[in-house]
């Protein structure tokens, strides 16, 4: 009997949690469900990962409005993915002007955007709620080609892709002076690592540059915000396993001639015992594999993703 497609099966709200972990940042979290990080300055207010559609952000600027009437001037797309980014336009009236995403992330939206956007909306149906309210894609106003550093009034942020990892242009927000890390989906923690656009190979790297910072504090894609430095290497630590142990079984699978569905087989004995109770682990499994047996065959650049081969990949390999 098949699985239920993706996260079509998941209807239940989950428990958010607006949390201050410094002087000037907050995290956004919801029980595995994609964050968002918030950086509120004298001056103006910056958020990370705007959330899946205009509806869900207005959650996330209620909260802030609980504590600051700062203009939310920016906001920062970590990466591509429609589920982190098609809410940006509730910014917009609280001020934003200004949408920072890295030079590789616009080249993916150019890339694949639009393909992705109907993607996902079929993949997270409780996610995408009140999806008539999306006006279309979301285009940055500024990209990053290096490192900017935004001053919010009393507090300074570095942005900059630390390197290739959940996608090609992955982007942080760091405050130094704080010592939190606003990662997006480079690192998770006790949740499904989404790797369908990854480069595997790279990643593990991307996060030792990452763990370079000694950051006290992090806002990881999904999971709780960990605190304390040894905390943080713990999410670094999950994240680096799951990433390693997948692509060590695609290569192995592809190094024995298997096909996608036995390379299925084949990473779930390495996979299931560690992370099989995560959530959304069954969700991401079949895009991960799909990724990492390609990335093991040498195709470095990830396929496009849409609705239709989302279907077939799923019919294949979770009946």
């Amino acid at each position: 009997m098949s699985k239920a497609f993706a996260s079509q099966a998941d209807l239940a709200d989950k428990k958010i949690t607006f949390e201050q972990l410094s002087a000037h940042c907050w995290a956004y979290t919801a029980e595995g469900d994609p964050n968002s990080g918030v950086i509120i300055g004298e001056k103006f207010i910056m958020v990370s990962d705007a959330t899946a559609t205009p509806a869900m952000a207005r959650d996330l600027i209620a909260r802030i409005r609980e504590v600051s009437d700062k203009p939310i001037k920016y906001v920062l797309l970590t990466h591509y993915h429609a589920v982190r980014v098609l809410g940006a336009s509730a910014y917009f009236d609280e001020g934003a002007t200004e949408v920072i995403a890295s030079q590789g992330t616009y080249e993916l939206i150019v890339e694949r955007g639009k393909e992705d956007m109907q993607s996902e909306m079929e993949r997270f149906p409780r996610l995408f709620r009140n999806a008539e309210s999306i006006p279309g894609l979301t285009w940055p106003t500024l990209v990053v080609d290096g490192k900017l550093t935004v001053d919010l009034g009393g507090v300074k942020v570095q942005i900059w892709h630390p390197g290739a990892g959940h996608t090609r242009g992955d982007t942080i927000a760091w405050v130094e002076e704080e010592k939190v890390l606003f990662s997006g989906d480079l690192v998770e923690y006790e949740a499904g690592v989404y790797t369908g656009d990854a480069h595997l190979e790279e990643w593990p790297a991307t996060l030792e540059a990452l763990r370079a910072l000694r950051a006290e504090a992090i806002v990881p894609g999904r999971g709780e915000a960990m605190k304390g430095n040894s905390a943080v290497n713990k999410a670094l630590d999950y994240t680096k396993r799951w990433v390693e142990t997948l692509f060590t079984a695609a290569k192995e699978a592809a190094a024995k001639g298997m096909d996608l569905k036995a390379a299925m087989a084949h990473t779930r004995k390495s996979m299931d015992p560690v992370f099989g109770h995560v959530f959304i682990y069954e969700h991401c499994l079949p895009f991960d594999v799909s990724r990492a047996y390609d990335e093991a065959r040498g195709i470095k650049n990830p396929r496009i993703w849409t609705a239709e081969r989302d279907q077939e990949m799923w019919a294949s390999l979770q009946a």
